[in-house]
């Protein structure tokens, strides 16, 4: 096995297969590696993406339903402003190619049936206008779309021609004064919610003669969303950022605002409930996507031992301890209590880990799923026979399993933990906003808890 931090500047392919890999910190061993499968999977993954281009090829313009959107509100903001006669749109993509296109699709729709001109800068190649015989460096074509805060009448006195579309991709997002609009479209939504932060302050500035501002979001697909969890990641990034650092009003919820007092609430909350930001909003995403791993090592062992399911409950392991895992019992539980898991917070509900030592003392409880099945893989995978010492060693400490006092009371002191973090939330609950989870579906302890298996470690 090998730890993983980053990509080595001098790697060499020669290297033993004790150096760097790839990735973050993390245990792999590089025997794992399938190439002949990762050759095939690849050679697959070429055909589907071929396939895709060509199925691309059918949706034109018209049939761009995302664009026809955009069509539409712009057509909306120009016929009702919301500032005046104030017809100025910037809208921002991550993506110059994309940039482009919209362009390409509505500069000279917007010139013929509006009377007005679009610009585009994308950071990669220059700019584009349709004022005509003017020079589209970066700065001018800034200071045509906000006169009044780029002070054009300074620079081009003798010109009174603007630009009121600009399409542009983040090369803007940062240090301009652009408050001349008072209308930003985001028509796709960066993974990191400070872009959107920075996007809008491009607009949300002193000086604004704007008595109104507008900010609008172009989500993924509901279906599409569903698979990449676009909207609940950068929503809980979004939250993450308000509560910690900023404490401006969330630009993607209008019901939450930064106030100080959610921002106390919300980091007590992180401090003391060992709360995901990544779950802070919809539950599983991130995290989920975290354990894909995991099932892929769980989809291999079922094509090895198919009848798994026929496994009784309560059986157990015995494995030696190492620097990264310390002697202790993980426990591995099923609840059959659904109040146990007030406020989604443990991810692998109904399922509960607990990691304890000897001693009884707690090492990682249910909340951190992850780094427990972590350890779980790095003590266990590849052992294929049993420890003959250690099973002799436990065999001998319990009577050949006859006195199994010791691990009955580290049962309960893992179910009396998960007991313990729940009453936790009850009773923060009761000083929180929303509905209180304390004094609803009472958690007696052993009864609602199944015992599936546990991993002792000598």
């Amino acid at each position: 096995m090998i730890e993983v931090t980053s990509f080595a500047d001098d790697y060499d392919n020669e290297d033993s297969e004790n150096d760097p890999f790839v990735g973050r910190k993390s245990k792999i061993n590089l025997r794992d590696m399938d190439y002949k499968s990762w050759r095939r999977d690849l050679q697959a993954d070429l055909e589907i993406l071929q396939l895709i281009l060509i199925m691309l090829k059918d949706i034109t313009p018209e049939h761009d339903s995302k664009l026809q959107q955009l069509i539409a509100d712009l057509r909306n903001k120009f016929n009702n402003p919301i500032n005046g006669n104030n017809k100025k749109v910037l809208i921002f993509t991550a993506f110059a190619d994309t940039a482009d296109y919209l362009y390409e699709q509505l500069a000279g729709r917007i010139l013929d049936k509006c009377g007005l001109h679009t610009a585009l800068i994308t950071g990669s190649t220059d700019g584009k206008c349709t004022i005509p015989r003017m020079k589209c460096t970066f700065n001018d074509v800034l200071t045509y779309f906000s006169p009044v805060s780029k002070d054009r009448d300074a620079i081009h006195p003798n010109d009174k021609r603007e630009i009121d579309v600009l399409i542009a991709t983040d090369c803007i997002s940062e240090g301009q004064n652009l408050q001349d609009c008072d209308y930003i479209i985001n028509y796709d939504i960066h993974w990191n919610p400070v872009r959107i932060i920075q996007r809008f302050g491009r607009i949300d500035r002193i000086g604004s003669k704007n008595d109104f501002i507008q900010l609008v979001n172009y989500w993924p697909d509901i279906e599409l969303d569903d698979y990449i969890k676009l909207k609940g990641r950068v929503e809980s990034r979004m939250k993450a950022t308000v509560i910690t650092s900023t404490g401006d009003d969330n630009l993607l919820s209008a019901n939450e605002k930064g106030d100080l007092e959610y921002r106390r609430n919300q980091l007590k909350r992180l401090q003391n409930e060992v709360v995901d930001i990544e779950d802070m909003d919809t539950g599983i995403n991130i995290m989920d996507l975290g354990l894909n791993e995991f099932r892929l090592d769980l989809l291999t062992n079922l094509k090895e031992h198919p009848n798994m399911d026929l496994t009784p409950f309560g059986m157990s392991a015995v494995v030696k301890a190492t620097d990264l895992a310390e002697p202790g019992v993980i426990f591995i539980l099923k609840n059959k209590n659904n109040g146990v898991n007030i406020d989604r917070s443990n991810l692998l509900h109904p399922f509960y880990m607990v990691y304890l030592t000897h001693a009884g003392e707690v090492i990682c409880d249910h909340l951190s799923p992850k780094k427990l099945l972590d350890k779980m893989r790095y003590l266990c995978k590849g052992q294929t026979k049993p420890d003959k010492e250690l099973c002799k060693l436990f065999n001998k400490e319990t009577k050949d399993s006859k006195k199994m006092e010791h691990y009955s009371k580290l049962l309960q002191s893992a179910i009396d933990s998960i007991i313990h973090v729940k009453e936790e939330s009850d009773i923060d609950s009761l000083f929180s906003f929303g509905e209180t989870s304390a004094l609803t579906n009472e958690i007696k302890g052993l009864d609602d808890f199944e015992l599936i298996c546990f991993l002792i470690i000598k």
